[in-house]
C-alpha cells in the first residue's frame, strides 16, 4: 500500500512533462489523481497509461487554468468524484520569449495569465474547502528563474518570482489553519517542451525528480510545513 492511499490530488498542466511525471508518481503511491490540461486527447492517453501502474483512480478534465470558471468547475468535479481534494499542484505554465525588448506583448500576456493568474485561480477555487476541513496542501511549481534572471528570461522570470511571492505570503496567511503551502523550484528538466541544449556537460533533471520532491513535501507529519524546495542538476 502506498503512502498516499485514499488521498486525492489535482494537477494542472498534467498532459505532459513535469505534470505528467507528478501524476505517475502520485498514483504509484496510491493517490487518486485529477489530470487538468487543455489537451483532452493527451489527458486520456495519460489516464490509460498510468491506470495500469498504480492503485489510485485517474480522472481527466479539460481545463484552461487562465479561465476562472474552468478552474472552479475543475475543483467541483474533483470534489464530486472524490469527496475532497487533499493536494492541489499548480503546475501549468507557459515559458515563452522573455525579453522586454522583444516587444512580444501577446506572449507576455499568455505567461501572466497562465503562470500568475492561473495559480491564483487554482488557490482561490480549492482553498475554501481546505480551510473548512483544516487540512490540505497547495504545491506551486515555480522555477529557479524565480530566484535569478537571465538576459532572455525577464518576463518569464517575473512570473516565477510572482509564484514564489504568492507561495511565501500564502504560507503566512495560512499559519495555524492546517493548510500547508510548498513552492518547488526546478532547474533544467528534460521535457518535450524544453529544447535548451546544455553546454556545461550537466545532465538535465527528470520529471520524476520533481515528483519525488512533491511526495516528500506532502508526506511530512501534519505539523511540518516544507515551504521551499529547490531541485537542481548536479
Amino acid at each position: 500500500m502506498g503512502q498516499l492511499q485514499g488521498k486525492t490530488a489535482i494537477i494542472t498542466g498534467a498532459s505532459s512533462g513535469i505534470g505528467a511525471g507528478i501524476a505517475k508518481e502520485l498514483v504509484q503511491e496510491g493517490a487518486n489523481v485529477v489530470l487538468a490540461a487543455r489537451r483532452t486527447e493527451k489527458l486520456v492517453e495519460l489516464q490509460k497509461e498510468i491506470e495500469e501502474q498504480g492503485s489510485g483512480k485517474v480522472l481527466p478534465i479539460e481545463t484552461n487554468v487562465a479561465n476562472k470558471e474552468d478552474i472552479e468547475g475543475l475543483v467541483k468535479q474533483a470534489e464530486e468524484a472524490f469527496h475532497h481534494v487533499d493536494f492541489f499542484v499548480n503546475n501549468a505554465a507557459q515559458m515563452l520569449s522573455g525579453p522586454v525588448t522583444s516587444g512580444k506583448v501577446d506572449e507576455w500576456e499568455q505567461m501572466i495569465d497562465v503562470n500568475i493568474k492561473g495559480v491564483l485561480f487554482g488557490i482561490n477555487a480549492v482553498l475554501p474547502s481546505m480551510l473548512e476541513r483544516s487540512s490540505g496542501h497547495i504545491i506551486n511549481i515555480g522555477s529557479v528563474s524565480g530566484s535569478e534572471v537571465t538576459k532572455g528570461s525577464t518576463v518569464y522570470s517575473a512570473t516565477k518570482f510572482a509564484v514564489r511571492a504568492i507561495s511565501t505570503g500564502l504560507e503566512k496567511e495560512l499559519a495555524n489553519t492546517g493548510v500547508r503551502v510548498t513552492n518547488i523550484s526546478p532547474g533544467m528538466v528534460d521535457t518535450p517542451s524544453n529544447t535548451v541544449t546544455w553546454t556545461n556537460g550537466r545532465r538535465k533533471l527528470e520529471t520524476k525528480d520533481i515528483a519525488r520532491a512533491v511526495i516528500y513535501a506532502v508526506t511530512q507529519p501534519d505539523y511540518v510545513n516544507v515551504n521551499e524546495i529547490t531541485v537542481r542538476p548536479v
